[in-house]
This record gives structure tokens, sequence and C-alpha cells, in this order.
């Protein structure tokens, strides 16, 4: 080969294709919170929908977002390939974002009507179906990509995983930062335009990038893609077409959501879309149930009870922390301060330049700085400027950080600064208790994620008791230690919880398993988004003002957070307390 063809196989220490998969996995998550941080708002200011319907439409699109990976991994993995899905959630993950750039005419109050631009709220619930779709083929393969870049017993795949881990994370702190500025400050197109500006980044970094992934990402047997199966159409196209006809019923769900259609009183108002996980869920404990008692050994039935406890207790733990998004976005945004040192603020905000360069630099850099060390395989000034160009871009960061004044959507970026910073600290902690036969076991470890996510609300509920007692606006630092409590719990429980799943299911329903942890996350996101209407104030069209009612408002919030704290409380000591039994129930399994 020439030098201009010469494909140099690791940079910084790991295969080239982690990266490629780290920055699409970035982008991918960067448009996906980038929306998220905005949603709740964008539906309670612009449309109007009050709280209640508002809180009801995050927690639709929250469920199924989970919910459709489930049937995308087993398509791409029986048939399409992992390369494929990628592409195709890809494509629609960038349509569906750009389309929620078209916002219509904001929602007015006519008397006690609110008169909403129905065009745009259709062209919104078809482009929440087509990210629905888009996250469903891309986010179950492109992470079964980067453990395939490693071969067997390669000690580095535990770091390449931490390393795609910490991708998520800056693009969801990414997001929260440059979406949710310009959501508020610019615009909602803006903010919306920008998430889809993202992932169509990350989609054309993994078309580039496909000459580094060894062939990995390809169907199993592309001969299946050409089979004609329907009216001389092939495989691969009727997935596609079968995809493109499901937006449908997804866009129709969310209509439903977001207009009360369908919904159930049974004492507790349940929409449509609750109504569906419920019957879900029913059917996956029927199968769970008829599984442990007819095909399993003693030991295997006891390590799947354990195992389906735990996962019950990572639904509890989700539920309090998807109000991150739900409860928290809205008592931020009515009740805290935003700034953490508002002498320092930039009068007008930073220049959109500046978010351009920090969110571009570092994989622009990566692009150039790959082709380079192609060309040049002895050079360490590849990496060198790659690593400065990393540096530039956590500074850019800092400032948008210190300089720019936040917003209650942007301050969802304090859950991945403590994610990248708290994770690396606490895997040293557990290696060090290792060492000296001192590491907590798994249930240990899920019991103290509860007991950390329920102490996460008391930070917020002094600050609410604060802000109705003074009736003024309370520090936005009690946010900061909010989510600082918030992350250690997350880390505690999540890597032991995926990691139970593959070590105590019977391995013929692994991915069934598997499939079970995640529609438990999604029944999380259902579940949060309806206890957070117990703390619903504004009615559709209403407006909380700094009065009485703004101090009732505050009343309400720390009510509300008293309730979530005692409830996780009861279900850390309930975990606690399972904890023997759980040990046990898994046979020596860590």
């Amino acid at each position: 080969m020439t030098g201009s063809t010469t494909v140099s196989a690791d940079f910084l220490g790991h295969p080239k294709g982690v990266y490629i998969c780290f920055f699409t996995e970035m982008w991918e998550r960067f448009s996906f919170y980038g929306m998220k941080a905005l949603l709740l708002l964008y539906l309670t200011k612009y449309h109007l929908f009050g709280d209640t319907g508002g809180l009801n439409l995050l927690g639709a699109y929250g469920g199924l977002v989970y919910c459709i990976p489930v049937i995308g991994g087993m398509l791409a993995d029986r048939y399409l390939g992992l390369r494929k899905a990628v592409v195709f959630g890809g494509v629609l993950l960038v349509l569906g974002h750009l389309g929620m750039a078209f916002e219509g005419e904001a929602a007015r109050k006519v008397g006690e009507t609110v008169v909403r631009d129905t065009a745009a709220l259709w062209v919104f619930y078809f482009s929440l179906s087509l990210i629905i779709m888009g996250v469903g083929f891309l986010k179950p393969n492109i992470s079964v990509i980067v453990g395939k870049l490693y071969p067997d017993g390669d000690p580095r795949r535990d770091a390449g995983f931490s390393l795609f881990y910490a991708g998520i994370n800056l693009g969801a702190m990414l997001a929260s930062l440059v979406c949710g500025v310009l959501g508020e400050t610019y615009g909602w197109k803006y903010g919306f335009g920008a998430a889809g500006i993202g992932m169509l980044a990350g989609l054309a970094m993994f078309i580039w990038g496909q000459k580094y992934l060894g062939g990995h990402g390809e169907a199993r047997a592309p001969e299946k893609l050409r089979e004609p199966v329907f009216a001389g159409l092939r495989r691969e196209w009727a997935i596609y077409l079968g995809s493109v006809i499901g937006l449908a019923p997804v866009a129709a769900l969310m209509w439903a959501t977001g207009n009360d259609a369908f919904t159930l009183n049974i004492g507790l108002d349940l929409t449509l879309a609750q109504i569906l996980m419920l019957a879900v869920l029913t059917v996956v404990l029927v199968w769970f149930t008829r599984f442990v008692l007819r095909e399993c050994t003693s030991i295997e039935r006891q390590q799947m009870i354990a195992l389906m406890l735990l996962i019950f207790f990572a639904l509890v733990f989700y539920t309090l922390y998807e109000q991150t998004y739900g409860s928290w976005v809205v008592f931020t945004d009515r009740i805290l301060t935003k700034d953490f040192f508002p002498s320092m603020i930039v009068e007008g905000g930073l220049p959109l330049s500046y978010f351009v360069s920090a969110t571009l630099l570092m994989p622009a850099a990566f692009v150039l700085c790959s082709e380079w060390q192609d060309r040049a395989p002895g050079s360490k000034a590849p990496t060198t400027m790659f690593l400065a160009a990393s540096v530039v871009t956590m500074l850019l960061v800092i400032g948008i950080i210190v300089l720019q004044p936040q917003t209650a959507g942007s301050l969802t970026f304090i859950s991945g600064v403590f994610i990248l910073s708290l994770a690396p600290t606490l895997s040293l902690l557990w290696a060090w208790l290792d060492k000296r036969g001192l590491n907590p076991g798994t249930p240990t470890k899920t019991a103290l994620g509860l007991l950390f996510g329920a102490l996460s609300f008391v930070p917020l509920l002094l600050a609410a008791r604060a802000a109705a007692e003074t009736g003024t606006w309370a520090s936005v630092w009690w946010l900061v230690l909010a989510y600082g409590v918030l992350q250690i719990g997350e880390i505690c429980l999540y890597p032991v919880g995926l990691s139970a799943v593959t070590k105590l299911s019977v391995p013929r329903v692994v991915s069934l398993m598997m499939g079970t942890w995640f529609l438990a996350t999604a029944f999380s996101e259902l579940l949060a988004a309806k206890l957070g209407t117990l703390a619903s104030i504004e009615d559709s069209g209403a407006v909380i003002e700094h009065t009485e009612a703004w101090v009732k408002a505050a009343n309400t919030y720390g009510d509300y957070f008293w309730q979530l704290t005692v409830g996780g409380l009861v279900c850390a000591a309930i975990a606690f307390i399972a904890v023997p039994f759980l040990n046990r129930g898994m046979h020596g399994v860590k």
C-alpha cells in the first residue's frame, strides 16, 4: 500500500474504531440529551401544555426510547448487521431532530382556551417518532461494535468501554450546555437544530470511519438480506419499510398522550402509553414466572429471582433519577438562581462561534490527526495535537459554564460533570477495597445506589423550604449538591446492574433479560413522569409569577421532594435488608 492509503490500527493505545464509536455515540447522546433538556420547558413554555401534559409526553417519549432498542438490537443481530442498523438509525435521528426545529406559532391563551398550532404539533409528534425509532436502531448496536474491536482476552477491553462510556457522558454534558442555552436564549429551533446538526456530524463520522471498524459491523448472513419476503421486496428493504410504517403508530401514541386521548381513569389517570407499558410488563412477568418454575434448576431459579429483584431496585432508582429531566428542571426554572459566578457572566452571552468551537474542535481534530497518522505512522505529532485539542475543548466548556448565563435546561450538564469526575474515582476505590477483601457485592452497591438516590432530594428540599421562607430565589449550588449525591448513587448501581444481567441470567435467555433491564428503565421513565405530576403547578397556559403563588409553588416542591426522600429511603432500607438473601440466591456470583 502507499502511504496515503495505509491505515494505522491504534491511536493512543486503542483501536481507532473505538474512537469512531466514541464520537458517534457522543453525537447521538448530544442530540438525544440536547432535545431532552429542552423538551419539558418547550412544551410548557412554548406550546403551553401545563406541567401534567408536558410530563406525560416526556414520560411516553422516554419510555418508548428505551423499549424500541430491544427490537432494533434483535433486527441488527439477526439480519441487518451493526453497520447498517447504525446508519439507518442515524438517518432517522437526523430527520427527527431537524423536524423538531420547526416550531410553528407559539400557543396563546384566549379566555380559558389554549390555542395551539395543530400542524406544528403533528410535525412535533412525527419528529418524536423518528427519534424514538432512530435510537432503537443505533443505541443498542454501536456498543456491540466496541466489544468486537478487541481480540478475546485483550486487557484493553475494559478501558475501551470506559472510554466509550466517557463519550456518552461528554455528549450529554455538551448537549445540555449547547442546546439548553441556544434553545432558551436564541430560540427553541436553534437548540433543536443544534441537536440535529450534531447527529448529522456523528453519522458522517461513522460513515467516514468504516475503514477503522475492520468489517465488524457487517451482517452475519448478507444473503438473507437479499431474500425476497413480500411482493418481491428484499428482506433488508422490508425492514426499512416496516420501520418507516411503524412511525405512524408511534406518532399517534405521542398525539394520544399529548391530547389525553384513550386515558383510563381507575382512581389514577393512565395514558395510553402507560397502559401499554403495564401490559408489556405483565407479559414479561408472566413469562418470567413460567420460565423459572418450569425450565430452571434450583440454583438457576434462585439466581434469576435475585436478578429480577436487582432489576426492580434499578427501576426504583431510575424513577428517582429521571426526575432530573422532569421535576428538577421545572423546579430549577422557577425557584433557583441559574449562574454559578454572577459577577463573571458575559453580558449578552458568548457568541455562537464559541459554542460551535466547543462542540466541533475535538471530533474535527480526531479526523485530521487520524488521517495524519495514517500517512506518518511513526509520528507522535498527531496524538499530541489531538490531546491539545481535547484540552482546549475542556477549557472552552469551562468557559461556557462560568461565562455564559445558564438556563434550567442547560444546568442538566452538571450530571455529566459528576459522572466524568466521579466514575474513575469510585473505580479506584472499588479496586482498593477489593485488594483488601472489603469490596461490597452487587446487592450492597445496589442498596447504596438507592440510598444516595433518595438522599439527593434533601438539598432540593432544603432549597425549596428556604425559597418559601425568604420569598427569594434559592441558590443553584443546592442543585449542584443534589446532582453530586445522585451521581454517586448511579455509579454504584448502574455498572454492577448491567454486569449482573450477564452473570446471573440463564445463558439461553441473556438477551431477553437484558431486554427486561431496558424495559424496566423504560417503565421508570413513565413512572417518574407520573410521579412528577404530583407536583404539577401550572395549568395549560398559566404562568407562575414571583408572588404568593410562587411561595406556594416552592412549598409544593418541598413537600414533593420530602415524599420522594422518604419513599426512596424506605426502598433503600428494603434493599439493605434483602442483601443477605440476594447474596445467598446469587450462589457465589460476584
